[in-house]
């Protein structure tokens, strides 16, 4: 396939500093396409649209400003880069505002010409890319441009489109760092609450003192330091979407008091008296097996069956690998834009650690990463630039298990092979548990065959709940 030549239109009523501009563009490899007047402009716009466009402020007939109305008008996506001179500046910020992505104040220096056009054609791309990812989902363009074009994230949408038309309570069951409030403002934004309000509480940041006040409000003087009255969350959501994250910190005390209040859809404020009609859409998500949670009886079951009447697992990158290169390539972009850099993309070595990376972060980790080496870096992100190690798997932490072997009838060859054993034993029971028993899965971890962690636990008689780990899909 050949290689796409970036095509910009200069529109300018003074010849030359079409010339000028013609030839600084024209010698950083881009195709040129001149109009002197806004008119001109609009035809060459509708016959053939370019990738981006500079465009003169003061022209006689169409102004720039008149015309930039009309681009947006027919192409949203074309960004458009202001011609000014110093006293028009002020003009040109305030076209920003009406979508001119940025502009360029006479005289202008070459480097600054070149420098602008590559960042307003690196946006136009990203626009363009995102447009074409999202027409098949145009209620949860903020969930694909953030996660991630694979079939996983495609599926995902998909059943978030499903839930969302309903009034279902949600779980969202996600990694550190996998999107879940994204998620959970997806399902809003694609329901008939969407114009409501979304209120999100952490209830894992919330001391449990203070949890009933912040989510129920409290009346004045019902404690000490309560000055005023306040109302919590579930009234400020009245109508719209409740988002409760890491709801499995939540404690038991309260846990009692948020299903009755789903169960009734009333509450009552801390030292009130009179109650309060509720009216939302709950969801709620964890980092942790919440079914599990029941059985043990760590969270309260009525409680979870209530809220599981959907539950989304949103699935980890480094099982949507087919996600990371665009999703580094957006942040590239995005990282550009910010910190006024023209990084020109990743070396193969960098890709491959990229791809090879089993990112316990997630998407949040894959963005400071790119972010970080987009600030350290004036060319193309290498290997060493993106100062990452392979990551071994989230929450994974063993020592040998050396003291209390028995040293004094053992040689030292002896104690070692136990010690591994004891580490591969360790290692192999907590991976097993990070992938709920998925032995297929614990492989590609591992970087092992198969038929080796079958065998390995075999070997040590690996159990969980009283049963062997399984091969679930």
């Amino acid at each position: 396939m050949a290689e796409h030549i970036s095509h910009v239109l200069v529109v300018d009523d003074e010849e030359e500093i079409r010339k000028i501009l013609s030839r600084i563009l024209e010698q950083e490899g881009f195709k040129v396409v001149t109009a002197p007047n806004g008119q001109q402009a609009m035809q060459k716009i509708c016959f053939d649209a370019p990738d981006a466009i500079l465009l003169d402020v003061r022209m006689p007939g169409l102004n720039g400003m008149e015309v930039l109305k009309k681009i947006k008008e027919i192409d949203d996506n074309i960004p458009v880069v202001l011609i000014t001179a110093y006293a028009d500046i002020h003009q040109a910020v305030e076209a920003t505002k009406e979508g001119a992505y940025d502009y360029l104040a006479k005289p202008f220096d070459n480097n600054e010409v070149v420098w602008i056009v590559r960042r307003a054609l690196a946006e136009g791309e990203l626009r363009r890319n995102l447009k074409s990812i999202n027409d098949s989902y145009s209620g949860n363009f903020g969930l694909i441009e953030n996660m991630g074009p694979s079939d996983k994230i495609a599926r995902l949408v998909a059943d978030i489109h499903r839930v969302a038309k309903s009034d279902f309570s949600v779980v969202i069951i996600g990694e550190t760092g996998s999107g879940k409030e994204l998620v959970a403002r997806a399902i809003h934004g694609d329901s008939a609450r969407a114009e409501a309000p979304f209120m999100a509480v952490d209830c894992g940041a919330i001391p449990e003192p203070l949890l009933e006040s912040e989510l129920f409000g409290h009346e004045k003087g019902s404690f000490t330091g309560a000055e005023r009255q306040k109302l919590g969350k579930f009234e400020l959501a009245h109508g719209g979407t409740l988002f409760m994250d890491e709801i499995a910190n939540m404690p038991p005390g309260s846990q009692a008091k948020f299903l009755r209040v789903i169960q009734d859809r009333k509450l009552y404020r801390v030292g009130g008296v009179k109650p309060l009609d509720v009216d939302i859409r709950l969801i709620v998500a964890t980092n942790q097996d919440l079914q599990e949670m029941a059985v043990a009886g760590t969270f309260r079951k009525d409680l979870y069956y209530r809220l599981s009447e959907f539950t989304i697992n949103i699935p980890p990158l480094r099982e949507r690998k087919e996600d990371i290169p665009y999703l580094a390539k957006r942040f590239l972009d995005l990282a550009n834009i910010d910190l006024n850099k023209m990084i020109t993309g990743f070396t193969d070595e960098a890709v491959k650690t990229l791809m090879s990376n089993n990112w316990p972060g997630n998407v949040r980790q894959l963005r400071s990463v790119i972010r970080r080496a987009t600030l350290m870096v004036s060319e193309t992100i290498t290997e060493k630039d993106l100062n990452i190690k392979r990551a071994s798997v989230p929450g994974l932490a063993f020592s040998p298990k050396v003291q209390g072997m028995p040293w004094k009838n053992a040689s030292l060859s002896e104690i070692v092979q136990q010690s591994v054993l004891a580490v591969e034993k360790e290692v192999l029971n907590e991976v097993l548990r990070f992938t709920g028993g998925n032995k297929a899965r614990a492989a590609r971890l591992l970087q092992v065959d198969y038929k080796t962690i079958h065998t390995k636990v075999k070997k040590f008689g690996i159990q969980q709940n009283g049963e062997n780990h399984g091969d679930k899909a």
